[in-house]
């Protein structure tokens, strides 16, 4: 069995991003190790608990629900959206020395024997600054482990999810129920510049596996009420549970050299899966 460390940003983007596989490894008898780097103080405010503590509450609970053998929190203070005055806070994790950070990932690899690391690709998916600083931590730290693991980076397939916008307008027209709807009152197209003026993701061209994790997305979607007092997530969490599924049924990754993408489990033999090169890939 493999010791996989998911490296992510804030409490809650291990929910949507690679929280299928986080459930699918603890079932198949995989070590699952989550390092968290920021204390995601800046979200969604509560008035009853500092947002930093109810968000380690939130988080422990998810974990509790996706089988994570062990969640470590790295410290940092949230860096804030894209062009936020938090950006210029020197505690923020977007001004953290990488050497550092990439020192203190490579010591919990070691602890574990890690034999994967899954961080982001190059810019975070949507570019929010500590997504992007996840990302520029990730391959350091692989280096300076004793043992390097494996790395992949978790994204979103940006094909993927133009065609299930598309399907989705085309649904709701034909029900009746998007009829009279305009464009612009579906707030979400992937191929729209996002935090940092890029579109969400990557190509589907340029990925190289697609994991189905459909059998595991109602886990997914628990682990996500977790964080169901940040107001992205409670938007995700009112979706009807087919669109739940449909959008976060399968997760994707980067792996540099492994091309074409994928439809496979990644945490095991690097041949192993199907390519869909040339065929109709997962939606």
């Amino acid at each position: 069995m493999s010791t996989i460390v998911y490296l992510h940003a804030h409490p809650d983007d291990e929910s949507t991003l690679t929280g299928g596989s986080m459930a699918l490894a603890h079932r198949r008898g995989h070590r699952v190790v989550w390092i968290c780097c920021t204390d995601g103080s800046l979200g969604t405010a509560s008035e009853h608990e500092p947002v930093a503590v109810m968000r380690r509450r939130e988080a422990e609970g998810s974990a509790r629900v996706l089988g994570v053998d062990r969640l470590i929190f790295l410290g940092h203070s949230d860096s804030g959206m894209t062009g936020w005055e938090s950006n210029a806070a020197p505690e923020s994790f977007m001004n953290a020395d990488v050497a550092a950070v990439a020192r203190e990932v490579a010591d919990i690899l070691d602890e574990e024997d890690a034999d994967f690391l899954v961080g982001y690709d190059w810019h975070g998916n949507y570019g929010h600054p500590d997504h992007i600083m996840v990302h520029r931590v990730t391959h350091p730290a692989a280096e300076l482990a004793a043992r390097r693991p494996r790395v992949l980076e978790a994204t979103m397939n940006r094909d993927a999810s133009r065609r299930q916008f598309e399907q989705l307008l085309a649904t709701m027209r034909e029900s009746g129920d998007g009829q009279d709807l305009p464009e612009g009152e579906i707030d979400f197209n992937p191929d729209a510049p996002a935090d940092d003026g890029n579109p969400i993701g990557t190509p589907e061209v340029e990925l190289s596996w697609a994991v189905d994790v459909s059998e595991v997305v109602q886990v997914k979607r628990q682990a996500l009420v977790e964080h169901s007092s940040q107001s992205d997530a409670a938007q995700m969490l009112s979706m009807p549970e087919n669109w739940f599924a449909a959008a976060f049924g399968w997760e994707y990754y980067i792996e540099q050299g492994v091309t074409p993408m994928r439809v496979g489990w990644p945490f095991g033999d690097v041949l192993a899966g199907r390519s869909v090169s040339g065929g109709e890939p997962p939606a």
